[in-house]
């Protein structure tokens, strides 16, 4: 049974960093790609960053880029997204996320990933 498991969040003011990771289990292959998504309280989930293993290649949304470097893990299907400038906007609920082999999606579409974690949640205080 494939399992990811998210780690790292917690409390933190505005400005200051949190880092998260994720590792999958139970899985033998390569993850075709992860993803970071959140939810902040009441609104829905949004793709954050993602990291494509063959291609070594991370993109990130608008609202993080420059704030947050997504990278791969030192294990293998393992990545970890490094969350610096943090502003009060980014509080949620960080879900991290992977797929399995590539598929005519894009990468910002929930629907695209095969396996998601339970969540860990990341609040910045004023």
């Amino acid at each position: 049974q494939v399992q990811l498991v998210e780690s790292g969040g917690g409390e933190v003011q505005a400005g200051g960093s949190l880092r998260l990771s994720c590792t999958v289990s139970g899985f033998t292959g390569t993850m075709y790609s992860m993803a970071w998504f959140r939810q902040p309280p009441g609104k829905e989930r949004l793709a954050v960053a993602t990291y494509y293993f063959e291609g070594r290649m991370a993109l990130h949304g608008d609202s993080v880029r420059g704030r947050f470097t997504m990278s791969q893990g030192n294990a293998k299907n393992t990545v970890s997204l490094q969350m610096n400038s943090l502003k009060t906007e980014d509080t949620a609920i960080y879900y991290c996320a992977a797929v399995t082999s590539h598929t005519g999606l894009t990468w910002t579409r929930s629907e695209k990933y095969d396996y998601w974690g339970q969540g860990t949640q990341v609040t910045v205080s004023p």
